[in-house]
């Protein structure tokens, strides 16, 4: 929890943006290999990720501006800087960015899908760990012996006992890369692992939201991730009945 980790020539290394590097690094070495087990490009595998990053990037920031869009109207400069970001604004424009690649490209786009989500979701895991060492996206505050206090500086209230929701995220998301690789080992049918990655990231990112103590935005009585997790729940509960149906 302590985001400032080292200065080197006179740069300070921060935990949240080493964490993100690592988690993109990681899900290409994991990617490429996984490309080469299977006879793909691992020129595609670097383009699709780039790729991801950008428009990830962009989508990120702009569902951050539309969830906080009462302040960017009075102080846009607070909302439009470095800080502030929607993961599922991440996903969604990641997504985008890869299917229109593979349309240009001619590329079968859940075939490439089902390769990179487990590093996808690896790279999740790794970043949530960033954002404990940043403070970002905390938990409620408890009494229970789980319960973390972040020091002054942080972005997390300092000096309350807090739920390490970023934690329970991190590992909610390694579990969803071993899971999908795991599946794999088995015969399975096409769109398989890119449908179970919706089904598990959407059920996780659901239930956690209620344990969560940051302003998220709101839709009702559900958060705009929990409101967001609904309709990719949906998603992939159809594309794994349609891609069943075509592999049966």
């Amino acid at each position: 929890m302590h985001n400032e980790l080292f200065t080197l020539f006179g740069l300070t290394v921060h935990g949240y943006g080493l964490m993100i590097g690592l988690g993109i690094a990681a899900s290409l070495m994991l990617s490429s290999r996984r490309a080469r087990q299977r006879g793909l490009s691992e020129d595609t595998v670097s383009t699709m990720t780039i790729i991801a990053v950008l428009t990830g990037y962009l989508g990120s920031k702009l569902l951050y501006c539309l969830v906080n869009f009462d302040r960017l109207l009075t102080d846009p400069l607070s909302v439009l800087g470095s800080e502030g970001w929607v993961v599922y604004g991440g996903i969604l424009g990641g997504v985008a960015g890869c299917w229109l690649y593979c349309r240009r490209k001619g590329l079968d786009f859940l075939a490439w899908s089902d390769l990179l989500l487990p590093g996808v979701a690896l790279a999740q895991g790794l970043g949530r760990v960033g954002c404990f060492l940043a403070g970002c996206c905390y938990g409620r505050e408890t009494t229970s012996r789980l319960g973390v206090i972040f020091p002054p500086g942080s972005l997390a209230p300092a000096g309350v006992r807090l739920l390490p929701t970023q934690l329970f995220s991190a590992a909610g998301d390694l579990a969803i890369c071993l899971t999908l690789l795991s599946m794999e080992k088995r015969n399975d049918f096409r769109g398989r692992t890119t449908a179970m990655y919706l089904l598990l990231y959407s059920a996780g990112r659901f239930a956690l939201e209620f344990f969560r103590g940051d302003f998220r935005g709101s839709v009702g009585a559900l958060s705009v991730s929990q409101f967001i997790s609904l309709f990719v729940l949906v998603w992939g509960l159809c594309l794994y009945r349609r891609c069943g149906r075509k592999a049966a």
